[in-house]
């Protein structure tokens, strides 16, 4: 089969277009045929090996996984004898960064708890752009950030693959939503459902007088001190992504806030769940969420894709066509 594999850290170059031995599937694995795969900010991790401490979970000198991407949606050809939830011809999608990579291929074998069966209103494309944005978004929105009906919510970053998930996700929740971005994605945060939408090029939501129950931290650089302002007495932000300075401010002036005001501050880090999967499903097929495509690429321009990608102006997801 045809596969991206790259066998040192480094800048897109390093990924190739390569025949490998198709995986073969065992007792508690799902073979898939992947027809389409998404890129997110853990590919770029995993393809950089940066920050540096990621090495020690992909490997220190050179990487673990041969063949990067985790999302992922295709068809069961095969499973092992002692899977019990899927079946030859069923269309699923699913995130596989916790079971070792590999979805920028034409096949995979993976644990059968890494996918859920795909939104039937959804193409593959829509699918494989959902699982771990989407799925980031729901967790940071709900586990981290305890949203809730009719609170004031501000999502910065709102324009790109987690963000136009999480604006939607909290529209669901009944929560009030204000999207940051750039003047050319108003228009997509404004058709997602969001109340009101700020062009950072214009204003500074670090500088207005509104305060938010809830802020998600998606993209951006601003010092952890203007998101304390913007929050209300006992609001709560999360870092999902952003400068790494930023972060780094998340988990250590975070924790202070956090000790010694109402205000809770703090990073947070996606975790693959199939239930979750299962949520963001009924999600789609009921309409309330719908995956947001930038652009598409085929598996042989990856490179392409990610050289596209790391400039981090996607609006919404870039998707690769693997068939």
């Amino acid at each position: 089969m045809k596969a991206i594999v790259y066998k040192k850290y480094g800048p897109p170059d390093v990924l190739d277009v390569t025949e490998v031995d198709k995986p073969i599937p065992n007792d508690n694995q799902v073979l898939v045929k992947v027809h389409a795969a998404s890129v997110n900010f853990g590919n770029l991790v995993l393809l950089k090996g940066e920050p540096f401490l990621a090495r020690f979970a992909f490997g220190l000198l050179k990487p673990k996984y041969s063949i990067p991407g985790g999302d992922m949606a295709g068809t069961v050809e095969a499973v092992g004898k002692d899977v019990i939830q899927f079946q030859p011809g069923d269309e699923v999608f699913g995130d596989l960064s916790s079971s070792g990579w590999g979805a920028f291929a034409e096949y995979v074998a993976v644990p059968e708890n890494a996918l859920a069966l795909k939104p039937a209103n959804l193409s593959f494309e829509e699918a494989a752009a959902a699982p771990m944005a989407g799925v980031t978004a729901l967790q940071g929105l709900r586990d981290k950030g305890k949203i809730q009906q009719g609170q004031k919510v501000l999502i910065n970053g709102a324009s790109g693959g987690v963000g136009t998930f999480a604006v939607q996700i909290a529209k669901a929740w009944g929560a009030e939503v204000t999207g940051v971005c750039s003047t050319r994605n108003v228009d997509v945060l404004q058709s997602l459902g969001a109340d009101y939408v700020i062009d950072y090029s214009e204003e500074k939501f670090t500088e207005n007088m509104n305060t938010y129950d809830l802020i998600l931290g998606v993209n951006g650089h601003q010092p952890l001190s203007d998101y304390k302002r913007a929050l209300k007495p006992n609001g709560i932000f999360v870092h999902v992504g952003g400068s790494g300075s930023q972060m780094f401010q998340a988990m250590t002036v975070g924790a202070w806030i956090s000790k010694t005001s109402s205000k809770k501050m703090g990073t947070f880090l996606q975790r693959a769940n199939q239930k979750d999967l299962v949520i963001m499903t009924e999600l789609m097929e009921s309409g309330k969420v719908k995956p947001i495509i930038d652009r598409q690429y085929t598996l042989s321009e990856v490179p392409e894709a990610f050289r596209y990608f790391e400039q981090g102006h996607a609006r919404g997801k870039v998707v690769i066509t693997v068939e």
